[in-house]
């Protein structure tokens, strides 16, 4: 999404931009970049998988390897992603940070033929770091200068068992050296991932994340209801059962008795045990009828879901490099209630948007709600400034300034930049 909506308004401004998308096609709640259904999709989640497991693939015709790569079957396969292993996962991590001497030479090969095909970009954009392994071959064959996104690589690589994640965690700190540029969404991220890679400070640049707010608009009356609202993907890292355990915090320790809590968000089959393990937990407080559960919502469906909230919150459990979603909520008029870590204090003070509680803590977290719930004046001061703040900094002609000025060493500035983004 945020490839897309940055692409979207280089386009609009003049660039000539390129999205290529590599493992899954463009799966998007909002209208894709001009041209982006003429590219084919690169490194085919399911080509990837068997080739990596089968030498037979890695020779198979390219009219096959369209057919593993159509759109239906991809999409299905990602539906299903939660059946493959930690040690799938390690396994093709690693060859893909060391994809010039990996099983997947065919993949890699027509990549670069592709490239090699299309008028040279002045830039070629990794959008997650973990595809570093890129950067070498690219400027080999192409010659073009490599930018690197980082967006929250650290959990995916700590979540992968031994040896994989330490030979992953050195083989990206070694493929990096390689890029011309490293941006980071927050100026957090930037200084806790240069740490963890050991990059000499400053190296990690910052090119905030951003939003098409086309669409995004405060509700016109707050809800008859006091409700609360979360939303991203519906799982543990991402806080799901800490909002709980606030939720039922707020309920029995500051008498609540009226205000609901609206749960939306991706789930895959994979979360499905802990979303029931959160559902009987409020069932067991009591609190069953006051929580609904809004899974895989739309684009309209979101915008209408974050204007019935009074108060926002995603108490991650992890160091998130941004957040968009509290970009969305506050573009609708919606105040936030985030732990004070990770980002999220950077991104409240530069908005005005909302407060920070201690981290780690559920009733902490319920007290802020039960605060602002009690100060109807000061959360509508809280709605104008955040959605202000999101209008001034994080929409998507914002996002594409940042990203020119961070690029303008490598373009110079008398260019236009033809960008070429691996998603």
């Amino acid at each position: 999404m945020r490839d897309n909506a940055m692409a979207r308004e280089l386009q609009r401004m003049g660039h000539e931009v390129t999205i290529a998308p590599l493992y899954l096609p463009l799966i998007l709640d909002e209208p894709a970049l001009a041209g982006a259904e003429q590219v084919p999709v690169f490194f085919g989640g399911i080509n990837v998988f068997l080739q990596q497991k089968l030498a037979l693939f890695r020779h198979t015709p390219a009219a096959f390897d369209r057919l593993l790569n159509s759109t239906g079957l991809l999409k299905w396969a990602a539906r299903h992603s939660h059946m493959t292993s930690a040690r799938d996962h390690g396994e093709m991590t690693l060859e893909m940070l060391q994809i010039d001497a990996s099983r997947l030479r065919k993949e890699l090969e027509n990549l670069m033929t592709w490239l090699e095909k299309i008028e040279k970009p002045d830039l070629v954009c990794l959008s997650n770091a973990l595809l570093a392994g890129f950067a070498g071959e690219v400027k080999r064959r192409i010659g073009s200068p490599v930018v690197v996104f980082f967006q929250g690589e650290d959990l995916f690589l700590d979540g992968l068992p031994e040896p994989y994640r330490s030979r992953c965690w050195a083989e990206l700190a070694a493929r990096l050296k390689t890029a011309d540029l490293l941006l980071s969404p927050t100026r957090f991220y930037a200084d806790y991932i240069g740490q963890r890679l050991a990059l000499a400070p400053g190296q990690v640049k910052v090119a905030y994340n951003g939003i098409q707010v086309e669409g995004y608009s405060p509700a016109t009356t707050a809800p008859a209801t006091p409700t609360i609202g979360y939303l991203a993907r519906m799982s543990r890292e991402k806080g799901l059962w800490a909002l709980v355990d606030a939720f039922i915090a707020l309920a029995r320790d500051h008498g609540d008795g009226t205000t609901r809590l609206k749960i939306g968000g991706a789930a895959t089959a994979g979360d499905e045990r802990g979303i029931a393990s959160a559902k009987r937990r409020l069932a067991e407080a009591g609190l069953e009828a006051r929580v609904s559960w809004h899974p895989n919502l739309t684009r309209e469906e979101k915008i209408e879901f974050l204007r019935s909230l009074t108060l926002f919150s995603v108490p991650v459990q992890y160091p998130e490099a941004f957040g968009l979603y509290l970009i969305e909520a506050m573009a609708c008029g919606v105040p936030v209630v985030q732990p004070r870590s990770a980002a999220f204090p950077e991104l409240i003070e530069m908005t005005g948007g909302g407060r920070c509680v201690s981290p780690g803590d559920p009733s902490a977290l319920a007290t802020g709600w039960s605060e602002l719930l009690r100060e109807p004046d000061r959360c509508r001061e809280l709605a104008r400034a955040g959605r202000d703040g999101v209008l001034r900094l994080f929409g998507a002609p914002t996002m594409a300034q940042h990203f020119l000025q961070a690029t303008a060493g490598l373009l110079g500035t008398d260019r236009a930049a033809r960008p070429v983004g691996g998603t």
